[in-house]
């Protein structure tokens, strides 16, 4: 196994690659612990698998963009967080970056990102910030 395959089946971060069409092509072993689907369940459906339905249309509007200009407003290293979806239902807090690829022509072929489950920091954190406004509106 070469290193970069090796690499991605190993992540415990989701890998998850799609065509220029929006199909999944790739789905790593952290995509299935994270989002609950197998990779027979994911590879070659799109992402609205795992997009909730009221982001759906945005996201695929800026999707189609990218795949016909070759440019996306994320990427440099940025880190987009995002609800996303599991197979039950649940809906939880991701982190992600997207590497585009493009053929020799400059044509995109597709969009890899690496996400992170941060649910439970996000949930802490707003927990928090609820606490602190709390704490202010009784010093008032």
């Amino acid at each position: 196994m070469e290193f970069a395959e090796a690499l991605v089946a190993g992540l415990s971060d989701a890998v998850v690659h799609v065509d220029a069409g929006g199909c999944i092509r790739i789905w790593n072993a952290g995509a299935e612990r994270i989002f609950g689907f197998s990779a027979a369940e994911a590879i070659g459906q799109t992402l609205d698998l795992i997009i909730p339905a009221s982001l759906r249309d945005r996201h695929n509007v800026g999707f189609a963009a990218t795949m016909r200009t070759g440019h996306t407003k994320y990427g440099g290293g940025d880190i987009l967080s995002v609800p996303a979806q599991r197979k039950d239902g649940a809906r939880i807090s991701v982190e992600f970056s997207i590497v585009p690829f493009a053929d020799a022509a400059g044509t995109m072929t597709g969009v890899a990102a690496v996400m992170r489950d941060v649910t439970a920091r996000f949930e802490e954190l707003r927990s928090l910030r609820r606490e602190v406004a709390a704490l202010r509106a009784g010093q008032r």
